[in-house]
């Protein structure tokens, strides 16, 4: 009977899985899921740096052993160590400058009712690619001011102060009165009151006279007075015209001043009419009339942004008006999560708006800021775009920077092992900012 019951009675609940069984499946499960991702950051991380590390100590063709000779390249090649000067230039001001200008554009308009208009023209390069500003500001830097707006507008500002002559091409003619002086011209022989005097020149392109220019005229002789006439003379076709006199083809130097000189002092001085005509006091009797250097003084054409000496600044401005706005969005947001009560009660205890945003505003959003800098410094280590499309070849050398120079080393002058070794030493300095960053991110979660 016993046994009949034993064997008539529901089995008894399943023995419970070891701990140990439990954590291992769900570990096998997770391992199963991140294997893509391990693989895919095998292949495309860990893979090519490996691969970097251990080509950088062979020699060019791969076949020999070099040891630390191309990591000693690095600080005895002048190109490599110019292009590592201009890294620090660009590590030290591009982050600053960015952040700083998205600082102040994120105050600025915070509280103004287009500000959100504002932020998205100024957010706009973002959506623009390197190798796309790069074109555009390869255009921006034209040296010629009907094609640079950068010249068009610096030129336009000098002008406005120092207006450029219409003559820069002017020169004497055949049989001229006139002999070259210092930049200038001078007559040959001293002019008297009473006789018209005629200084011939040539050398101005018709489209390029004056405005004011208007058919050329013979002076008339004033008793007491000096006058005389300077103009173009030319006319078109062979055998045409007179020399030395004015023929009703040909325009007057409107604007064109001539000095009276006694012994080398200027003694009278008046400018030219639109036919060309002028007129000097009794004073110039006697005197050499010259025609000063600021006559001919070659137009301005702006600043050479893409030479030497400025390029790397030029291309770095160009970085910055790609980068300031995702410097102010970031600036914006942590400005949103300022606590409103703090800055109000700075105000009430006296502060002015500078001392809010100096002692206030600024500490409070130091973890932003943080973000930002770091966040620009690793990008900019990696500049390649920008200095390879604007820097013309001509300047290119000395806009040279490591990505830029490891790329010529690859894949122009044909040392991967001197590239290779580039690219480990750029992975070594951004790997000190990305600790600081990952390091500064645990402590705000502690927070």
């Amino acid at each position: 009977m016993a046994s009949a019951a034993a064997a008539g009675a529901p089995p008894g609940p399943a023995a419970p899985k070891s701990r140990k069984s439990v954590t291992g499946t769900r570990r096998a499960v997770a391992a199963l899921f991140l294997l893509p991702a391990l693989v895919l950051l095998g292949a495309l991380v860990v893979y090519p740096i490996g691969y970097s590390v251990v080509r950088s100590f062979y020699n060019a063709s791969g076949d020999g052993f070099a040891g630390f000779d191309n990591y000693k390249a690095l600080f005895t090649d002048d190109g490599i160590r110019t292009a590592l000067k201009n890294n620090i230039i660009w590590v030290v001001f591009a982050p600053t400058v960015s952040t700083a200008l998205g600082l102040i554009f994120a105050v600025l308009t915070e509280r103004i009712r287009w500000g959100t208009a504002f932020k998205l023209v100024v957010f706009m390069p973002m959506a623009i690619s390197m190798l796309a500003a790069g074109i555009i500001f390869r255009l921006v830097y034209d040296q010629d001011p009907d094609k640079g707006v950068a010249n068009a507008v610096w030129v336009g500002v000098h002008d406005t102060f120092a207006q450029s002559s219409a003559f820069p091409k002017a020169h004497p003619g055949r049989d001229s009165p006139l002999k070259a002086d210092a930049g200038g011209f001078v007559t040959s022989v001293p002019v008297h009151a009473g006789q018209p005097v005629t200084l011939p020149l040539v050398g101005v392109a018709p489209d390029q006279m004056p405005d004011g220019a208007k058919k050329a005229a013979a002076a008339a002789a004033e008793p007491g007075k000096v006058t005389g006439t300077a103009w173009q003379d030319f006319t078109r076709g062979k055998g045409v015209g007179r020399l030395g006199s004015p023929d009703p083809s040909e325009l007057g130097y409107a604007g064109m001043r001539i000095e009276a000189v006694k012994d080398g002092k200027v003694v009278a001085s008046t400018e030219a009419a639109g036919d060309g005509t002028f007129t000097l006091p009794a004073a110039a009797d006697g005197a050499l009339l010259r025609l000063p250097p600021s006559n001919f003084k070659e137009p301005y054409n702006g600043v050479d942004w893409l030479g030497p000496a400025l390029v790397t600044p030029a291309v770095i401005g160009s970085y910055v008006w790609m980068w300031a706005g995702f410097a102010m969005v970031l600036i914006a947001a942590g400005l949103a999560g300022v606590p409103r009560e703090l800055l109000e009660a700075a105000r009430v205890d006296g502060a002015n708006e500078w001392q809010v945003f100096r002692k206030v505003t600024v500490p409070l959003l130091a973890p932003v800021l943080a973000v930002v800098v770091v966040t620009l410094m690793i990008n900019v280590l990696k500049v390649f775009d920008l200095v390879y499309i604007i820097a013309p070849g001509s300047s290119q050398d000395d806009a040279n920077v490591l990505a830029l120079e490891l790329y010529r080393k690859g894949f122009a002058e044909g040392q991967p092992g001197i590239a290779s070794a580039i690219a480990v030493f750029l992975l070594l300095l951004v790997i000190p900012v990305m600790l600081f960053n990952i390091r500064r991110l645990r402590r705000e979660v502690r927070r």
